[in-house]
């Protein structure tokens, strides 16, 4: 499916070729019937000799609407641009050549219309005008095809370019993640809310869940149309018509985008690269407020220039667009700049959620110059560099790119070691992004061994913290830490390859006496003298000791004879009690119940009434 739009100054026939080329009139409004005149955008289709159909987008001339023009052609794949014969080239002529030319649009032709109001000789100046106007844009050396829609002369050949433009126009690509700009909301008796656009990057179908940006409302496709047909799906590059599930007509406007769900975000701020048209009336300022159009959408905009004070009129310049509210944009995104009811400038969107930079930074114009101009993979590596790790399932839309390709690609530069991927495939580093967090990690657990040489390692929290990675994928980052030789992970703790613990003479010596006093009062120990808290820590780590509680420690040696102790009493006589432990052991209350609460902890034993049993 494709999609034509016209183009074209005020009252030069626009709407009135449109109707002969279809049968449709394509003023929707009573309005316009009555002045004449085109307003809003129109729709209409006209069947091809194959068979087929090529929608057809019309959009209003003059000046005060060239708004709503910008509303229609986001989506065109074949420009008509109309020219009438008794007036030539006018003001909004050239303006919407110039906006054709700044959406990238390549593909089309131009109808010389009311060719029965002139003579030939004329004529051939106006069809040399019409060339003069059209050389150095993207519709230079397209057809220009005389036309009348009044005596139909003209219009058969105008068809067959059509037809013959078509069958070489390429289909657009199904990206699996469906856009549908809206450029119209209204409400069906008996149906409900439909929305209209133009469906771009993949398909829509009926009963598919839906969310309508930059609002996330959310829905469901109970029916779809195209040139008044039912359809169950609908490819893109199709003009549609979308009946949705629980939203009002009040609650979407032209500009929304429909899609679905998840994967696209809505921004504030984008880099784009920026060519001012070389007819603008004064040079573009760092700052100045912008009327922005992409998609269907309109929104005001603060223009921050990143190379120089001022873009001068032909220039092209690397920029910033911040939005005073969000827009739902893609990388390549094509948009135009506006003031004051004139064309400034437009081009194409680079970064779609990009951060402040400092003016004049030659590592971002760098960046933004391999973004626009560099291979699938540079773009890759560019756009996991600004927010690593990267969600892999995310960088389909901030590069613009089919998730297969993306996939693809992530996992040969996974192979050729330029990127980290985890093992669950859905985060990315880059190699340098990883060595960087490799590198704080080692540093941190090198300083943390050195602060505390008597500690097993640091915390996983403390060190997660540390190297600033998100809980969600720290387990991941762990695990390749330790398949690198990094680290090691033992329980709670994490250490460096290789680190272990050792006490010096004097520290050998402490141990030793206080050993020797628990061993020699095994089921009473002595609470004091303590040892230093790191050495009791180690101790406990290498099973030295058991510590039943703030002040009991236990030789490990007298622990395990009473906790064997306590097991063979309750298989040969049932439950024990603190005070039957007590008794046993010849010790007091204090160190019974310590022992007993030690076992419950570790599962041994558990409290039933005044006594214990095993678990």
């Amino acid at each position: 499916m494709h999609v034509i739009g016209t183009a074209g100054h005020v009252d030069h026939g626009k709407s009135t070729l449109v109707h002969a080329l279809t049968g449709i009139d394509p003023d929707r409004l009573q309005e316009e019937k009555d002045r004449g005149l085109t307003i809003d955008l129109g729709f209409a289709w006209m069947p091809l000799s194959d068979g087929g159909e090529v929608s057809i987008v019309d959009v209003p001339g003059h000046e005060r609407f060239v708004n709503n023009m910008l509303a229609g052609v986001g989506g065109i794949d074949l420009a008509l641009l109309v020219v009438a014969a008794d007036e030539s080239v006018m003001p909004q002529t050239r303006e919407h050549l110039a906006i054709l030319d700044l959406l990238g649009v390549s593909r089309g032709l131009v109808a010389v219309t009311k060719r029965d109001l002139v003579d030939d000789e004329w004529l051939e100046l106006v069809v040399a005008e019409v060339q003069d106007v059209l050389d150095g844009t993207t519709l230079e050396g397209v057809p220009i095809i005389p036309v009348s829609a009044t005596t139909e002369e003209g219009l058969p050949e105008l068809t067959a370019t059509v037809e013959a433009l078509l069958q070489d126009t390429r289909a657009r690509k199904d990206l699996g993640r469906p856009r549908l700009a809206l450029d119209r909301a209204f409400t069906m008796s008996g149906f409900g809310t439909v929305v209209t656009g133009t469906l771009v990057d993949g398909t829509l179908s009926v009963g598919q869940e839906v969310e309508v940006l930059p609002q996330r409302l959310s829905s469901r496709i109970r029916g779809l149309q195209s040139h008044k047909r039912k359809l169950d799906t609908v490819p893109p590059g199709t003009r549609v018509a979308a009946n949705l599930v629980g939203l009002s007509q009040d609650e979407l406007q032209r500009g929304d985008v429909l899609t679905a769900p998840g994967w696209l975000t809505p921004t504030d701020a984008v880099d784009v690269h920026l060519r001012v048209i070389e007819d603008v009336p004064r040079p573009l300022r760092h700052n100045m407020l912008l009327t922005v159009h992409t998609g269907s959408s309109e929104a005001l905009a603060r223009l921050r220039l990143l190379e120089r004070q001022r873009a001068e009129p032909g220039e092209s310049v690397w920029a910033q667009l911040k939005f005073e509210t969000p827009v739902a944009v893609v990388k390549d995104d094509f948009f135009v700049v506006r003031s004051n009811r004139a064309t400034l400038g437009g081009g194409s969107v680079v970064d779609t959620h990009a951060r402040r930079h400092r003016r004049n930074h030659q590592p971002t114009l760098d960046r933004l110059t391999m973004m626009e101009q560099g291979t699938a993979q540079d773009i890759l590596l560019n756009t996991i560099e600004r927010s690593e790790p990267a969600d892999v399932d995310d960088l389909p839309s901030r590069a613009n790119m089919e998730a297969a390709t993306v996939r693809s690609e992530i996992e040969e530069m996974a192979r050729n070691g330029d990127v980290v991927l985890l093992r669950s495939g859905k985060s990315v580093y880059t190699k340098g992004g990883w060595d960087a967090l490799e590198r704080k990690a080692r540093i941190f657990l090198k300083g943390y061994h050195e602060s505390y040489p008597l500690r097993k390692g640091a915390p996983k929290e403390e060190l997660r913290s540390r190297i600033g990675s998100v809980a969600a994928v720290f387990p991941e980052v762990l695990r390749v830490l330790q398949d690198n030789g990094a680290v090691v992970e033992d329980g709670p703790v994490v250490y460096l390859t290789g680190h272990s613990r050792k006490l010096t003479e004097a520290q050998e010596q402490v141990v030793q006496d206080y050993l020797s006093l628990l061993e020699a009062q095994p089921f009473s120990p002595p609470t004091e003298p303590v040892p230093d808290a790191e050495i009791l820590a180690l101790l406990v780590d290498e099973g030295r000791v058991v510590r039943a509680g703030d002040t009991v420690v236990f030789a490990a040696s007298a622990y395990r004879k009473m906790t064997d102790a306590v097991v063979e009493h309750i298989k040969a006589t049932g439950p024990i009690t603190v005070g039957d432990v007590r008794d046993m052991f010849g010790t007091s209350r204090k160190y019974a119940l310590a022992l007993l609460e030690q076992l419950d902890r570790e599962r041994v034993t558990r409290r039933e009434g005044d006594g214990r049993v095993l678990r």
